[in-house]
């Protein structure tokens, strides 16, 4: 008995840790249709999320957008502008979405749009209680770009 409840147990830590260790999206726990996907950016296999993320195709959500603009924007060859447009279809559906505004900062970053990542921040500003993981991540950020003389520099 004591071994069922202990895996039982192990299983939902695991299931809670994978998505609460991963920021990509804010979405619900329930959100079962992007756990696969999840777990493939997770593990950094983004062309196999990519995959199934068009597999899964819910192009009505913010959270399935940032979770592909994030897979193109971190893919070994990025799809700088395809993530462009799916962050940007992220913050239409939900512009208080903060992963998409995390994201997409830093992405203007990558493209050496200071003002645009900058408009990002303060919009995250607005909307964030203290201590709110995505200001502070894309604040750091823009502080590397401008320490690297305006260059992009991914976090470590």
């Amino acid at each position: 008995m004591k071994t069922s409840f202990a895996r039982s147990l192990t299983a939902m830590a695991l299931g809670l840790a994978m998505h609460t260790a991963f920021a990509a999206d804010t979405g619900p726990v329930a959100e079962d249709k992007l756990a696969t996907a999840r777990a493939q950016i997770a593990a950094k296999q983004w062309r196999v999320a990519i995959d199934e993320l068009n597999r899964v195709n819910d192009s009505g959500s913010a959270d399935w957008n940032n979770l592909m603009g994030y897979s193109l924007r971190k893919a070994k060859t990025p799809d700088l502008d395809g993530a462009e447009k799916f962050y940007n279809e992220a913050l239409r559906i939900d512009p208080k979405h903060r992963g998409a505004l995390e994201y997409s900062g830093e992405l203007y970053l990558m493209k050496g749009d200071l003002a645009t990542a900058e408009k990002r921040l303060a919009a995250l500003d607005k909307i964030c209680r203290l201590p709110c993981e995505e200001y502070t991540d894309l604040k750091k950020a823009i502080e590397r770009y401008k320490a690297a003389g305006n260059k992009y520099v991914a976090a470590q």
